[in-house]
């Protein structure tokens, strides 16, 4: 039995923020060192193929899927997770607070995904049609919803937030 040890890679992670200066194996996913380095277990693995979009988190700003990528090839990355959505003082995201008045989720394990891929796209949600808010939302599955109350709940969320910023 070959017992070599295992080469470790640095890498530097900027999550929610944050920065984290960890040593990962090559073949460890982003997902895995979210949830198992970092505690971050918003991040849900479903399929592990990368096909529900459970794992989804923005990199540098853009929705990706965690399962697909291994940690190392991020380094360097502006990564943010469903945790880091709602404010310090606790006061939920916009989209979080949509989701619950609107019922976008039952059962919850897609949810942080459906988040995490709705947030570069809810403040033009208004201007977009049905289909093309779906589309926006394609790779992200929920076998609990029906996606009504996710389609509603991403649109309605630019509104929840221009009404907390009113004076």
């Amino acid at each position: 039995m070959d017992v070599r040890p295992r080469e470790l890679a640095p890498i530097s992670l900027t999550v929610n923020g944050n920065v984290h200066e960890l040593e990962v194996e090559p073949r460890w996913l982003l997902c895995d060192v979210l949830r198992h380095q970092l505690g971050l277990t918003g991040t849900h693995v479903g399929c592990e193929h990368g096909v529900c979009g459970c794992c989804t988190v923005l990199i540098d700003g853009r929705p990706a899927r965690s399962c697909l990528m291994f940690a190392v090839t991020a380094d360097g990355a502006d990564i943010r997770t469903v945790e880091g959505l709602a404010r310090g003082d606790g006061k939920l995201h916009p989209l979080q607070t949509a989701f619950r008045r609107h019922h976008g989720l039952q059962c919850g394990f897609c949810t942080p995904g459906f988040l995490m891929a709705a947030l570069p796209i809810y403040r033009r949600a208004g201007a977009l049609s049905d289909d093309e808010l779906r589309e926006a939302l394609g790779g992200q599955l929920c076998r609990c919803t029906g996606y009504v109350g996710i389609v509603a709940a991403v649109r309605a969320a630019a509104e929840i937030e221009a009404g907390d910023s009113a004076p």
